[in-house]
């Protein structure tokens, strides 16, 4: 399997043809200079951008109109000659250049216009080619021409990579050969995806027809959760999540989490940018890079920071020193991260593979996935191909209904002694007539109310709390039979209308309860009702994460491997490093700020009406964190990392316990076996 370095950069060179002089400013000396002084040792340069030119001497396609000699040729000899790894990026799936040549070969959609990004003559922005035209066919040769060329390559990125229901003259004419009607939405999805496994097998056997272990990576913007037919195009993965960019700071360890699964190894891709990609002169904070970095050694990934040369291809001072604060830290830390795996007791089943239009994530999931990893309890997000083996806890939320399948692995991990959490539809029949599995209630239907109210039994809710409280999202009817009730379900009056409705919002609740239950604990099974996770999503009540944070220890007691008085801004994560004989345990912390609003962004294909940008400042230290932590192991001794400092610890009933007296931003606890 194919091993990254840890501290990489991902160098955009998207530039426009009537920019003049370019790599006017490009020193080898300067080049070399500027990566050592930030401590990267791998970087990622163009052989072409999305503008269609060549950045290297060749004969597919054109040089950008403005540059008199081979950049990537220079950019690779003097990243190599001090060491530092040279993966090669070629555009895909945009390419202005080949459009300009072969009008042709653009994506077409269902109405007659340009599909994806610049969808109009008059727009700026660059344009989406389709995959089943000769297109493919320049980019395959160009592959190839880039790794002859370049044989002692470390990689080639692949970037856009998808296809969409196009309607250009090929496809019309391939749909109809192939039996497919053109008409039915259905049948150009499925003709795309086709098209699309084709790009990926000729691409990566492009790629690999000078060495059939040149690493290859599809950029498509995140990894989709189910999707294991494709990885064996991919020697690796990247993760693409920019927190300021729109993904927030939760993205990205929601997709290590799974990817970790999948046994590739594999990068987080942040950003330098204020904002996303392509932007000049935006910087965030040094310590929001700390962070990123510190979060992604955490969840067991190697580091690449996106940055964007300028024309004249000379490495920006203001950024890598940026860059090189975090990467001196991730130097440091390296020797406890790696071929460190996952030590996750809780598996979290994705909604995504069970439907089609999550897009980057599907609310449960990423509620689920904010609950967790606010309660700082260990979790793995797994796919519908994954063993449940090894998980003290299986959840399941809100939406995945079973088929016999489903409901007869599930029953296997109950009856190997597995617990499991559901909510919502989950656990219903495909007809949703009933559960699949014995939950100790009766099923009678969806709540005719929305929004109804819920009031848990005391041992799950906070003890200000003696009276209902709404739920926003409508409900299962459940009636506890042979089970243990989690508390009752309020309705309101009548569903708001036009006809009848009761101040600002929603109607408030009866006094009496309604008869049915919010949820049930059933042996090793526990049930929400309502769709807790998608609810937590959307709304964010601290009541509602209060609850299912109650129902999960109610199920687990003693058996979750990690508890700590960490605020729930903090996060936890507990690897093993089995050649080591040793467990890290990671701490972060960090304020994070939401800022931004409506405002006009000048150009660019991210302009957007509205732009929250969550940001971090300042690193606040926290003191006295207090941890617990469940092995299967004898530990001999507990140390601060990379301080090498000794920790005084206990060990009573299987859990070691200690306290760190403080840390900013980030801190490894090394955890040793005596094996």
């Amino acid at each position: 399997m194919h091993s990254l370095r840890f501290r990489q950069i991902h160098l955009d060179f998207h530039t426009s043809p009537h920019i003049p002089n370019i790599a006017a400013e490009f020193d080898k000396a300067a080049w070399q200079q500027t990566l050592k002084d930030a401590h990267v040792n791998s970087i990622t340069t163009f052989a072409t951008c999305h503008h269609g030119w060549r950045y290297y001497d060749g004969q597919v396609g054109a040089m950008h109109p403005h540059l008199g000699f081979d950049l990537l040729r220079a950019q690779f000899e003097a990243s190599k000659e001090i060491d530092v790894n040279v993966p090669i990026y070629l555009t895909a799936g945009v390419n202005d250049y080949a459009f300009s040549q072969h009008p042709e070969w653009r994506e077409i959609n269902a109405e007659g216009g340009y599909a994806a990004w610049s969808t109009s003559p008059l727009q700026p922005g660059f344009k989406k080619l389709c995959f089943n035209t000769p297109y493919l066919d320049y980019l395959c040769e160009q592959i190839e021409e880039v790794v002859t060329r370049f044989p002692e390559n470390d990689g080639i990125f692949l970037d856009i990579i998808s296809q969409g229901a196009c309607c250009c003259s090929v496809c019309m004419q391939t749909m109809v050969e192939q039996g497919y009607d053109p008409a039915r939405e259905e049948d150009r999805k499925t003709h795309a995806e086709k098209v699309l496994l084709n790009y990926y097998t000729r691409t990566t056997a492009a790629a690999r027809c000078k060495n059939v272990d040149t690493p290859v990576f599809h950029n498509s913007g995140h990894i989709t959760i189910g999707r294991r037919d494709l990885l064996e195009h991919f020697s690796h993965l990247e993760l693409e999540s920019l927190p300021t960019g729109g993904w927030g700071y939760d993205h990205f360890p929601m997709s290590a989490k799974y990817v970790q699964t999948l046994g590739y190894d594999f990068l987080g891709m942040t950003g330098k940018f204020h904002t996303t990609w392509g932007e000049f002169g935006g910087f965030k904070h040094p310590n929001a890079l700390r962070y990123e970095c510190a979060a992604m050694i955490a969840f067991n990934a190697k580091c690449s920071i996106g940055d964007q040369l300028h024309p004249g291809a000379a490495l920006d001072r203001s950024t890598y020193n940026l860059i090189g604060q975090a990467y001196s830290e991730v130097a440091e830390k390296e020797p406890w991260c790696v071929g460190a795996q996952s030590s996750a007791d809780i598996g979290l089943l994705s909604q995504v593979p069970f439907a089609s239009d999550h897009g980057r994530g599907a609310a449960g999931d990423v509620g689920a996935g904010r609950i967790l990893l606010e309660s700082h309890l260990q979790f793995d997000v797994l796919d519908q191909h994954a063993s449940f083996d090894g998980y003290a806890l299986l959840i399941i939320p809100d939406s995945i209904r079973f088929d016999e399948a489903l409901a007869a692995r599930v029953q296997a991990y109950l009856d190997g002694g597995g617990r499991v959490l559901l909510s919502g539809e989950s656990g219903l029949r495909q007809n949703g007539q009933g559960f699949a599995l014995d939950l100790g209630c009766t099923h009678e239907g969806e709540s005719p109310f929305c929004p109804d109210y819920w009031l848990p039994i005391p041992e799950l809710r906070p003890e200000f709390l003696e009276t209902p409280f709404v739920s926003y999202i409508r409900s299962q009817r459940i009636r506890v039979a042979e089970g243990e009730s989690l508390g009752q379900v309020y309705d309101p009056y009548f569903n708001r209308t036009y006809a009848h409705y009761s101040s600002h919002q929603h109607t408030p609740f009866r006094p009496d309860p309604s008869g049915y239950d919010l949820g049930v604990l059933h042996g090793r099974v526990l049930y929400f009702s309502a769709p807790v996770f998608s609810l937590y999503r959307g709304f964010g009540a601290t009541l509602t994460k209060d609850v299912v944070q109650r129902g999960i220890r109610k199920l687990m007691g003693d058996a979750l491997n990690v508890r700590s008085n960490l605020p729930s801004t903090a996060r936890v994560s507990l690897n093993h490093q089995p050649d080591e004989n040793r467990y890290v345990l990671h701490l972060l912390y960090a304020n994070t700020l939401s800022r931004g609003g409506k405002m006009d962004l000048a150009g660019g294909t991210v302009s957007r009406d509205g732009l929250n940008i969550e940001i971090i400042e300042e690193l606040l230290p926290l003191r006295d964190s207090q941890l617990s932590v469940a092995l299967p192991a004898t530990i001999q001794r507990v140390t601060l990392e990379p301080q090498g400092e000794a920790l005084p610890f206990t060990v009573a009933d299987g859990r070691v316990e200690f306290t760190v007296p403080e840390f900013t931003c980030h801190q490894m606890v090394c955890l040793q076996d005596t094996k």
